[in-house]
């Protein structure tokens, strides 16, 4: 089919992130118009159910009025403003208040950002100025976990486990050091069970640990739900298991919240889902339910004194982001932490996860799916050649893709991840209704799929 002048114009101007750019030459983008609750429409006007949410970030959907409102409003009122050098608005001191009042852990400040790259390099360098400050200039290394993602900015990738983000890029740096991923469906030994396995990781853990010298680590960095690696839900006492062993050896613990803030796992934080304290946390996407770019990172109060003190030492805290404090941007996050609470998104997610879940356990009865598993609105598929021995499809074939492209045509968004699994994040606002249109389009999808598997002898 000929691509159509958008389409064209568009490849012929734009580099797309994350993309196959050969197999985007061929097929061309989706061009999206406009988008309405849950749904996103193309040119055409075709409707899409948007089962990522955009990129895991549009929780309020699309067309909420109240948030186009606060940002016409403030923008008319202060269009530009910034917190260097004394200089700060109301907006911005207002969302930091607001992010201490809901947190999960006690915060000092908070220190704002546009990305969610952005909010975990500003941990990276956090967590080095604070070691600084201590005098304990060897804690320079980062422990996260292979599959994490963290974001694509040189140190956010480096961070990030997955190694088509390091491939040409000459990363990770060496200051990041990746512990095992904590995914009971591929790493579990035979009879394993999920707290067993979860033991036999935090086991590991304090053998990385110790192999690197605890004296050299600054922090951990974890997703409470991995999302860009696989949308991989932890085993039982995982987290539970791990920070013990931090605590022992005195490790800092971040919680990189972007994807699983603001009620994503069915409660406000997903530290809070699985029971622990972390020292920072990193926050982005949902803050403002991706209407303008945001992020933040909340701080312990004992971190912000230390990081206090070392700027008053050094005379400037030497660091900052031209766009981080943004008013238009703060008056929108403020105005969607008003909606979660005002709506009771939280009570929302609670009340339809269950259908939610319920449909997607359905789904380990399709012959191409080997695990099904979720949390609150978040949840990945794996697509395997042998559901008794797990076994891949070949890479090649890009079986998840394929399934992708078919759930495309049939009107579903969903995103293909590593390896051979599929995502689902839809819109926190989703009705129960909407969400076994979703379940059923995704499994019309996988039908589509499994005949074309057969076609081609892939299992």
């Amino acid at each position: 089919m000929p691509l159509s002048n958008a389409q064209t114009r568009d490849l012929n101007s734009l580099l797309h992130p994350l993309t196959n750019l050969k197999v985007l030459a061929e097929r061309g983008p989706l061009i999206i118009e406009r988008g309405e609750g849950v749904r996103v429409f193309d040119t055409a006007g075709r409707d899409y159910i948007e089962g990522m949410s955009g990129l895991w970030c549009t929780a309020l959907g699309w067309g909420d009025n109240e948030l186009i409102e606060a940002a016409t409003e403030q923008m008319q009122k202060l269009a530009y403003g910034h917190v260097f050098g004394g200089k700060s608005h109301e907006p911005a001191a207002a969302l930091a208040e607001k992010l201490k009042e809901i947190s999960p852990f006690p915060v000092g400040k908070v220190f704002f950002g546009c990305s969610g790259s952005e909010a975990n390099d500003t941990q990276v360098r956090f967590a080095w100025y604070a070691a600084n400050a201590r005098g304990q200039h060897r804690k320079k290394k980062i422990i996260s976990r292979r599959m994490g993602y963290h974001g694509v900015t040189l140190a956010a990738a480096s961070l990030t486990g997955i190694p088509s983000i390091h491939q040409g890029f000459d990363a990770p740096f060496d200051f990041a050091v990746h512990a095992d991923l904590p995914h009971h469906y591929r790493g579990a030994e035979p009879g394993e069970s999920e707290m067993e396995y979860s033991t036999r990781l935090a086991a590991n853990l304090q053998a990385l640990i110790e192999k690197e010298d605890p004296d050299t680590i600054a922090a951990m960095i974890v997703e409470p739900v991995m999302g860009a690696g696989g949308a991989i839900v932890p085993p039982d006492g995982y987290f539970d298991a791990i920070t013990k062993v931090l605590i022992r050896h005195g490790i800092p613990l971040i919680s990189d919240e972007i994807i699983t803030g603001f009620g994503r796992t069915g409660e406000w934080f997903g530290c809070a889902k699985y029971g622990f304290e972390p020292d920072s946390v990193s926050l982005a996407k949902g803050l403002s339910s991706a209407y303008l770019p945001v992020s933040a990172v909340l701080l312990s109060p004992e971190l912000t004194d230390v990081i206090d003190r070392e700027s008053n030492r050094i005379g400037v805290l030497g660091h900052g982001l031209t766009y981080g404090g943004h008013p238009v941007t703060t008056a929108v996050a403020l105005k969607a932490i008003e909606i979660y609470q005002r709506r009771d998104i939280v009570g929302h997610v609670r009340h339809v996860s269950p259908v939610f879940l319920a449909r997607l356990k359905q789904l380990e009865d399709h012959p191409l799916v080997g695990e099904a598993r979720g949390v609150g609105l978040i949840a990945g598929l794996e697509l395997v050649a042998d559901k008794k021995t797990k076994a891949h499809f070949p890479a090649d074939r890009q079986v998840a893709q394929t399934a992708v492209n078919f759930a495309e045509a049939e009107g579903l968004i969903v995103r293909p991840l590593p390896t051979d699994r599929i995502a689902l994040c839809p819109p926190l606002i989703i009705s129960e209704a909407e969400i076994n249109e979703l379940f059923d389009r995704l499994t019309r999808a996988l039908d589509a799929t499994a005949d074309w598997a057969k076609r081609e002898r892939l299992f």
